[in-house]
Order: structure tokens, then sequence, then C-alpha cells
């Protein structure tokens, strides 16, 4: 059966071995963010990796031997010898994020905060974890794969609590 695994790269190879997944016709989620670099005395636009040195590839697990020969990958990330899964959610919750980057931020990872759903607006479906920060309310999505928690501006009164445990 198919899953998010989350791939470790070589510093800088995230796309690299996006690209040669996609050649091998892997499913692939590199989360990428526009930003402006400057460099000596001009400035640029480019894409960069919202994790530095992670990505997300979906496939069965018997599989993995093709994954890891992929030029750049290190390894299928394992926690005490479990790979890696990241949950169908948190991969669409990322997507969507990734649609209205102005006000997303890499946060740092914990659990804490009453678990919500958001009922309206652009980001309606998406659960996630309340916090408030500097007077702004903001929903923190994590992934549990690579210990990392992003988190995205908020109304607050577009949010309602879930009584019910996060789908796997």
């Amino acid at each position: 059966m198919e899953k998010w695994y989350v791939l470790y790269t070589r510093p800088r190879h995230e796309k690299k071995v996006r690209d040669g997944l996609i050649e091998k016709n892997i499913e692939v989620f590199l989360p990428l963010l526009t930003k402006t670099l400057v460099y000596k005395n001009r400035k640029k636009k480019s894409e960069v990796p919202l994790f530095n040195s992670y990505l997300f590839a979906r496939f069965d697990y018997k599989n993995r031997f093709t994954i890891l020969e992929t030029h750049g990958v290190i390894k299928l990330v394992n926690f005490k010898g479990v790979p890696g899964v990241v949950p169908e959610w948190q991969i669409e919750s990322l997507r969507k994020m990734l649609e209205n980057p102005e006000s997303l931020m890499l946060e740092s990872y914990f659990k804490q905060g009453d678990l919500v759903e958001v009922v309206q607006g652009p980001f309606k479906g998406m659960r996630g974890t309340v916090v408030n920060r500097k007077g702004e309310t903001r929903l923190l999505i994590t992934i549990d794969g690579i210990m990392q928690t992003v988190s995205v501006e908020i109304d607050a009164d577009n949010v309602e609590a879930v009584k019910q445990e996060m789908p796997a």
C-alpha cells in the first residue's frame, strides 16, 4: 500500500531528488516557498524548500530500495526503527497553506493547545492546533514525520473545536 514517507536528502539536493524520483514515476511533494534572495548587489526571486533537506514521496514500502538509490537521497526517515509516515491530511494541509503563503511561518515543534477545524475562509477544512502569538491567532500543522511545525494566520471566529482524534 502506498503511503507518504519522509526522505532526508543531501544539503541543497531537494529539487534534484524530486526530479530523479519523478523520472522513476514516484509521486513527490517538495514544499517550496518563493523568497527574494540577495546576491552581492542584486536581488533574485528563488524557490526554496520549506524544510531544508526533507521531501515527501508516496510509494509502497517494499519498493523503498528504488527510492534510496536515487542520487541525493541519504535515508528514509525513521523513528526507533519505524519509517516516518505522514498522513494524507497533513500533506493536503501543507499544500493548502502553500496556496496562501503570505502568513506562513515555520514554528517550533510542540504539541499543546486545542485541536480545531477551520469552518470558513481560505483554509476551510484544515485541522490543526490553535495558538496565539503577538496578537495573531495562528493555525499550527505539525508534520510528525520530520518533527516540524508550520503555521498560518487565521481568524479565530473561523474555527471550531474538534472532539474526535485526527485521522491517521
